[in-house]
């Protein structure tokens, strides 16, 4: 996350008036735990920090207070990719990165975390976010012309569109977990 990111978070959690409820903290979140227990601890997106789904929650587990919320946001496959080529357009290195969801709510019993909410994105959620990310290439292409990243932005940005409809559409979906321990 940019330190813009965080700037913004602070600002907005203001407005909302929760400011000296919430604490954000910039800075690499691989194995960090909080010196003081919290209510809710949150990894949205990131699971590689403690090497994968299990890790992540026995990392963020660290940082709760017994019957606190563990937040989880995670990938899994609405339709099991028919072949590896359809798994890494979808951004996986596999069929084996993702599980079906399921499968994903299995492995959290498994561990020992009952499922206590859940917040999936739907195709049209998707759509929007895949969409505002090529906007923001485009914005960022057009007042940074010359940036030395602008070559591989401008490639990015004219097969995003096609790759995604074409593989992640279909097969991948992703949600929010909140998990209780046991």
């Amino acid at each position: 996350m940019s330190r813009l990111f965080t700037k913004q978070a602070i600002l907005r959690a203001k407005e909302l008036g929760v400011a000296d409820q919430v604490k954000f903290i910039h800075g690499d979140a691989a194995g960090y735990v909080s010196d003081e227990k919290v209510d809710v601890a949150a990894c949205l997106g990131a699971t590689w920090i403690a090497g994968g789904v299990a890790g992540t929650i026995e990392l963020l587990a660290q940082s709760l207070r017994t019957g606190g919320i563990i937040l989880i946001g995670e990938p899994y496959w609405r339709q099991l990719p028919p072949t590896e080529d359809v798994a890494k357009g979808c951004h996986a290195g596999s069929i084996s990165d993702f599980l079906t969801l399921p499968e994903l709510l299995a492995s959290f019993g498994n561990l020992g975390y009952d499922v206590v909410e859940m917040v999936l994105a739907d195709q049209y959620g998707w759509d929007r976010y895949e969409a505002a990310q090529w906007l923001t290439m485009r914005r960022w292409l057009e007042a940074n012309p010359d940036d030395e990243l602008a070559k591989d932005v401008r490639a990015r940005l004219t097969t995003e569109p096609e790759r995604y409809a074409a593989y992640t559409r279909e097969c991948l979906g992703w949600d929010v977990f909140a998990l209780m321990k046991r």
